[in-house]
Formats: structure tokens, sequence, C-alpha cells
């Protein structure tokens, strides 16, 4: 994976301008993504647009798109930024900052946060990002499972259609700063997906959505109030389905490392979560996958 952040000042910006994506530019959005390394969903395009549909910039030097980047609000106090590539032939001339600010701006007065490669945290710092931790992705590709041994209890694994939406939609609230409902309803019923209710009894405590993409499939988001449970929902999340499969898990909670290293993945990548203010208040212990690194 790749990160622009380009900071030349002083070139030419004739003919540049930068206005909101309408929803079939999410797919050229997507498009560059992939081109980029980044393995996006095979749908991510439709939940990504519903979570803000004016979240998303596009920056186009005389009619061309050559640069975006995503601003997604949650609520009213937070924001979430993404999606910043400028297409390659048109770096280095200040088309990434001038879209970049015009993110910021359109954020002002909220906490926004990012997770970016990390050798880009310096930059980032200048923007008045502060590291919160680290993500990493892991990749697994099926050789080994940790549930063999475990005993299920009174955990259940359900469709998530079993679970009323309102339940789902608070019981994800603990994890993001702000609701997400509108995401939340379109990324748990995306094509080429399968997202999961984890119960402990009649208790919803856990669930999971696993999404194919380029390559293989992932597993984002995976919340549980348990190692075990979330071992349990990540077992029948990935039954059957194309390997590889890839988990961010946020290196600060250690059972989520150690449910990663039970399945015998491996580290691939990293990112470093950021924020212009405080870290938000989230179970980051019941954390043992994040949504997606495009929109936290």
């Amino acid at each position: 994976m790749k990160s622009w952040f380009l900071r030349e000042r002083g070139m030419s910006n004739s003919g540049y301008k930068i206005r909101p994506m309408k929803r079939d530019e999410m797919n050229l959005a997507v498009e560059w993504a992939a081109a980029e390394g980044w393995n996006p969903g095979l749908n991510d395009a439709e939940p990504f647009y519903a979570a803000d549909p004016g979240g998303f910039l596009l920056g186009l030097k005389d009619g061309e798109p050559i640069a975006m980047i995503s601003a997604v609000k949650y609520g009213n106090t937070f924001g979430f930024m993404g999606f910043y590539i400028v297409k390659p032939e048109w770096r280095g001339h200040g088309y990434g900052l001038k879209i970049w600010d015009a993110a910021v701006a359109s954020l002002e007065g909220r906490n926004i946060g990012l997770d970016g490669v990390v050798d880009q945290q310096a930059n980032y710092r200048k923007s008045g990002f502060s590291l919160a931790h680290r993500n990493i992705r892991y990749q697994w590709n099926g050789e080994k499972s940790a549930d063999n041994n475990l005993s299920h209890g009174q955990y259940s694994v359900t469709s998530h259609d079993e679970i009323p939406i309102d339940t789902l939609v608070s019981f994800d609230r603990q994890f993001v700063p702000e609701q997400r409902s509108d995401f939340l309803r379109s990324w748990i019923t995306q094509p080429h997906s399968s997202a999961m209710a984890l119960k402990y009894g009649d208790k919803l405590v856990g669930y999971g959505v696993i999404r194919q993409c380029r390559c293989g499939f992932k597993v984002g988001p995976l919340f549980a109030e348990t190692k075990d449970g979330a071992s349990l929902l990540f077992c029948e999340l990935t039954k059957g389905v194309e390997k590889p499969v890839f988990l961010d898990v946020p290196e600060c909670n250690e059972d989520a490392v150690a449910l990663a290293e039970e399945h015998g993945m491996e580290i691939v990548f990293e990112t470093a979560r950021m924020y212009t203010q405080s870290p938000p208040d989230l179970s980051i212990q019941k954390t043992y996958g994040i949504t997606s690194f495009e929109l936290g």
C-alpha cells in the first residue's frame, strides 16, 4: 500500500476544481484504491457512500478526475479521512495538498481520525494529528484453526437478520464515536458478504462481517465481549471461504493479537490510527477487527 502526502506549494492549480463525488464516481474511487494495492471489497462503494453521500471529494483538472479523498462525517462531532489518492502522473504538483486542505476544512470543529501508513506519521503530525495506536493487518491462509478445543458453552452464532437492526446499531455504538446506522445497514447486507451475530444465551455479545475482496476476504468489523466469543465468531465467518483472509487488529488489544497468532495469521501491513483531538472513548479491548482502514 502507498500513501501520498503532497506538500508542494506555489505551483499552478489553474483549471483545478474540487467537488463532492457522485454515487457512480465512488466506483472510480474503489478502482483507484485497487490500483494502489489496497484490496478493496467487491461492493465497498455502496456502503461507503451510504455513510455520508457528501463525504467523498473529487479533484478535477480541466474536467478530468485526478485526485480524491474521503472526509466522512459521523454525527455532529466526528469525522474520518481516507481514500487519499492522486493519479501518478499528477503527483508533485500540489493537487493533493489542495484536496487534503478541502477535506480538513469540511470537517472543521470535529475530532478527525485516519489510518495512515506509519512512515507518514510525521507529515500527519504537521497537520495536527497525534498517534493513538497501531493497527496490524494479519493474513490467514487457513492452515490452522484455534477453535478445535474451544468450549462454546452458551455461545451461539446466528445470522444478523435474526437480531433487530436497532439492537445491532446500539451494540455497535460502543465501538464508534458516533452512531453509523445508515452505513451499518448497508454494510451488513452488501452482496458477496456474510454478517453474523454472537449471542450468549439471549444476549447479543458480538457481531462480525466478512466480505469478498479483490483478493480473498476481509473480516471487519469483529467485535466481541470476550476472546473466546471472538474466536468462535471468526471461525464461523471464515468457514468455507476462499483464502487468504485478512483481519485488521488494534495492536493495543493483546487478546486480539493473540487470537490472530493462534490462528496462524501473519503480519502483512500496519497503519497508524491518529486523531486531531484526544482519542475517543471506544471499546478497544472488545475490538478484534476494525471495520476498514478507509472509514475507521
